[in-house]
């Protein structure tokens, strides 16, 4: 049996271990502080729209307490907290460990890739609306549950990655080992990256999004300015990317918003520069217009959130 790590128990970290361990794999959630101990304590609750279950008990560490080496880690954290997992991850990855950044930005594999030398790391994405509700509490806003990940170079692969796959799928997690991760990857970037641009734009959820009119018309052209971008670099989305992405943003709660827009709300590191400064540097880089992305930034640096 693989071994799971979860590094970052939030509402994408938590969701995906949980289900994991729900399905009887072995996984251990890094946390800290209150979540930690209500883990501990209680188990990790995960609340879906229509049911819910409990991980009781829940196999939970810190970082400093954690010696393992695992298979599998998946790194659910916030893009801007990479920096400060690194020497979890030189210490806890063996050389047969495959790691798997569940990241939303774009490009993180890659990066996370040249400060781990001899592990091997892929990209990765997951499709999931969720948040931590409260310690020990993941609360899921919507059914989708996908997790795409895959090597950047054919070179890299490894029979191992098959099995990851298929632990997913053994979860009920729709897992999918890409043929084309810089294409799947960014495919996820042009969804959350335009829906939290246009909702941090506007000051609004998911349900004004889903109606006819300015915000929907909105989200609309941001996520054709990534389709610019993808096309500058050669990659070419399967079917619609315009209609797969609204089939996405249909499905969610009405009040569902990114994690960005809650962490800005909340007066947290966020991840901004990421989901919305990378894409006026991968406009400069290729001599792509995105006026729209280009408005916002505008409108976000004088508000002092940029």
């Amino acid at each position: 049996m693989l071994k799971y790590l979860i590094v970052g128990a939030g509402g994408t970290g938590g969701a995906l271990g949980a289900y994991l361990a729900h399905a009887g794999k072995d996984v251990t959630f890094l946390a800290r502080g209150a979540h930690l101990q209500a883990m501990k304590e209680h188990g990790l609750r995960v609340i879906r729209p229509h049911d819910e279950f409990v991980i009781d008990p829940a196999k939970a560490e810190d970082q400093e307490h954690y010696n393992d080496t695992p298979d599998v880690i998946f790194v659910c954290v916030k893009e801007y907290s990479i920096e400060g997992i690194l020497p979890l991850l030189r210490r806890a990855a063996g050389p047969d460990t495959v790691v798997i950044p569940i990241v939303n930005v774009y490009g993180t594999g890659g990066r996370l890739q040249k400060k781990l030398p001899g592990v091997l790391v892929t990209d990765g994405c997951m499709y999931i609306a969720s948040q931590r509700r409260e310690p020990g509490v993941i609360q899921m806003n919507g059914d989708i549950l996908r997790v795409v990940f895959g090597v950047r170079e054919a070179s890299e692969y490894r029979p191992v990655l098959k099995e990851i796959e298929q632990g997913l799928l053994d979860s009920d997690i729709k897992g999918v080992l890409s043929d084309d991760i810089r294409r799947d990857a960014l495919q996820k970037f042009s969804y959350v990256s335009p829906q939290g641009a246009c909702g941090l734009y506007y000051g609004i959820p998911a349900g004004p999004m889903q109606k006819p009119g300015e915000y929907r018309d909105t989200f609309i052209i941001l996520v054709s300015e990534i389709d610019l971008l993808a096309q500058a670099q050669d990659i070419h989305f399967q079917g619609n990317i315009v209609k797969a992405n609204l089939d996405i943003l249909d499905a969610l709660a009405p009040t569902a918003t990114t994690s960005m827009q809650r962490d800005i709300a909340a007066g947290k590191n966020s991840e901004i520069d990421g989901l919305i400064g990378e894409v006026l540097r991968m406009a400069a880089e290729y001599g792509v217009e995105v006026p729209t992305y280009r408005k916002i930034a505008d409108k976000l640096k004088e508000d002092g959130v940029m």
